[in-house]
C-alpha cells in the first residue's frame, strides 16, 4: 500500500507478480525446437573431469576418489606460472585429472592436445606425498558452471581435514580504497580468509568493501560452508597478462608453513620462472 501526494491510499503494483507472470507467458511461447535448444546448450555448458592418459570421465569427485591433505588453486597466467616455478619444480607431480570446460569465453573441447598458447584447468597429486594436490586452471569458469566445479572436485560432502590455498589476480583497478589508485604500488597482495583458517596469513588482510570474485571466491565460499581451512591470496596488478614482476609478488607465500617442504630450492625457481618467461614470450609470437 502507498499514499499519495493527497493523502489517498492505494495498491502498489506488485513487481514479482509481473515478472513471473513474463517467464510464464515466455514459457509458453517456446516451441519445442526452443526447448531442445536450450537444452542442448546447458548438456555443452556441463563440466566434465577426465583423465587424459586413458580419456576416461571420473565417475566421482576427485578429491573423493584421492585422499587429501592440501590444495593449492592457482587461477590465472601469473598465478600458474608462480606454481610451475616454485612448486612444481621442487617435485615430481603426477596428471590425475583435467576439466573440460565450454562458454562465452572457453572452448577447451579438445582437452588432450592443448597448445602452450591455449586456456587449461589441470590436476596434480605429489608422487612423494600423494594427499598434495595442486590445480593450475587459465580458463574461465563461468558463474554458471562454478557450483558444478566445485561439485566435480570437492563433491558432495568434502573433507574438512585438508588445507586449501587459491591464489590468483585483479587489476589493481578493482581495488577500492580511499587513497587514489595511482598512488598504490602494484603488484600487492592481499589474502582473505575462512573462519577456520587458523595459520597467520602471509600479507595483510583484504580490506572491506573489497570482494572476491569469480571462482576464486566459489572456493573460498564453499570452504567457509563446509568449515574447510582455506585462504585465497589476491594479487593486485596493472598487468594482466604473464608478467614477472607480477608473479614474483606471489614469494610471500613461500614462507608459509604449510608450504614447508614444497619449494626447495628458490634461486634456481626464480632462474626457472625467468627461462619460462622467455619461453611464453616465444610462444606467444608463433600462436597469435
Amino acid at each position: 500500500m502507498a499514499a499519495t501526494f493527497f493523502g489517498e491510499v492505494v495498491k502498489a503494483p506488485c513487481r514479482a507478480g509481473t515478472e513471473e507472470e513474463e517467464e510464464d507467458e515466455e514459457e509458453r511461447r517456446e516451441t519445442p525446437e526452443d526447448r531442445e535448444v536450450r537444452r542442448q546448450l546447458a548438456r555443452k555448458r556441463e563440466v566434465r573431469l577426465f583423465r587424459r592418459q586413458t580419456k576416461t570421465s571420473l565417475e566421482v569427485a576427485l578429491l573423493e576418489k584421492y585422499p587429501c591433505s592440501k590444495f593449492i588453486i592457482a587461477i590465472g597466467n601469473n598465478a600458474v606460472a608462480f606454481l610451475s616455478s616454485f612448486v612444481m619444480n621442487s617435485g615430481v607431480w603426477e596428471e590425475v585429472g583435467c576439466a573440460k570446460l565450454w562458454n562465452e569465453w572457453c572452448r577447451t573441447t579438445d582437452t588432450t592436445h592443448l597448445s602452450p598458447a591455449e586456456a587449461f584447468c589441470v590436476f596434480y597429486h605429489l608422487k612423494s606425498n600423494p594427499s598434495v594436490f595442486l590445480c593450475q586452471c587459465t580458463c574461465y569458469v563461468a558463474e554458471d558452471q562454478q557450483y558444478q566445479w566445485l561439485e566435480k572436485v570437492f563433491g558432495s560432502c568434502p573433507r574438512k581435514n585438508m588445507q586449501v590455498t587459491i591464489l590468483t589476480c585483479r587489476h589493481v583497478t578493482d581495488y577500492k580504497t580511499s587513497e587514489s589508485t595511482s598512488s598504490l604500488h602494484s603488484p600487492f597482495l592481499k589474502a582473505l580468509k575462512t573462519q577456520n583458517f587458523k595459520e597467520p596469513p602471509c600479507c595483510s588482510l583484504l580490506e572491506q568493501p573489497n570482494i572476491a570474485h569469480d571462482l576464486p571466491a566459489a572456493v573460498l565460499s564453499y570452504c567457509q560452508v563446509w568449515g574447510i581451512p582455506a585462504v585465497l591470496y589476491l594479487c593486485y596488478t596493472d598487468v594482466m597478462k604473464l608478467d614477472l614482476v607480477t608473479v614474483e609478488a606471489f614469494k610471500p607465500i613461500l614462507s608459509s608453513r604449510s608450504w614447508k617442504g614444497l619449494v626447495k630450492n628458490i634461486p634456481q625457481s626464480t632462474e626457472i620462472l625467468k627461462r619460462l618467461m622467455t619461453t611464453n614470450e616465444i610462444q606467444s609470437n608463433i600462436y597469435t
